[in-house]
């Protein structure tokens, strides 16, 4: 591979940045839909999906629309996100991450512990709201389930939806301050410089498939 530090390296697939925007903007409406039914001070935003009623009735729709796409997801990244020994001692060494030395932190590869922990949080918030959002839509299944179960799966619903969205912000927050994480993610490639600074062990991986 040249080595030249300006040329670009594919870090993601124009499907897989399709994937990624898709169930970013229906997490956006599945979550505006959901505050506008969870609180009545936040009821102003059904006005976005056409007034109560429709929210009501696009809200579980757009939910079970977004799992489909981050299903998807999941399968692409899963494997890219196990987490290994070079992430273990990435994680000890979380003062140096929260401060930005990251010349003492260890090489890691595509992803590091961080972005692996966030996904498998993001993982089991799905999972959970989409089959606690089953218990509770009314309209086909709550009338298999006692007042209790539905009360209860109301609840972790809610904490469910509370973790994700604060997941995201977390997500957001991540890739401004990593400066060419977004670029990443709307075209698709990085530079040689940043991939060998941010994911040594990737850039290497590579480095080396491009010699073979």
């Amino acid at each position: 591979m040249n080595r030249d530090t300006n040329q670009e390296l594919q870090r993601y697939t124009a499907n897989e940045r399709t994937n990624h925007w898709a169930v970013a903007l229906l997490f956006i409406m599945a979550g505006l839909s959901g505050l506008a039914l969870f609180h009545p001070a936040l009821f102003w935003l059904s006005n976005l999906f056409g007034g109560g009623p429709w929210t009501r009735i696009l809200h579980p729709f757009l939910g079970v629309a977004m799992f489909a796409l981050f299903a998807v997801m999941t399968l692409r990244f899963a494997k890219r996100n196990r987490l290994k020994d070079h992430d273990r001692q990435w994680l000890a060494q979380w003062r140096d991450v929260v401060t930005n030395r990251e010349e003492n932190l260890p090489q890691v590869g595509k992803y590091n512990a961080g972005q692996k922990i966030l996904f498998w949080v993001l993982v089991v918030s799905m999972v959970i709201l989409l089959l606690t959002g089953i218990v509770i839509w009314r309209q086909y299944f709550s009338g298999a389930f006692s007042i209790g179960i539905i009360r209860f799966a109301s609840l972790l619903h809610a904490l469910a939806a509370f973790v994700l969205i604060c997941s995201i912000i977390v997500h957001i927050y991540a890739a401004i301050w990593v400066k060419g994480s977004v670029d990443a993610m709307v075209s698709g490639k990085v530079s040689q410089a940043w991939a060998r600074k941010h994911h040594g062990l990737w850039y290497d991986e590579m480095r080396e498939k491009e010699e073979r």
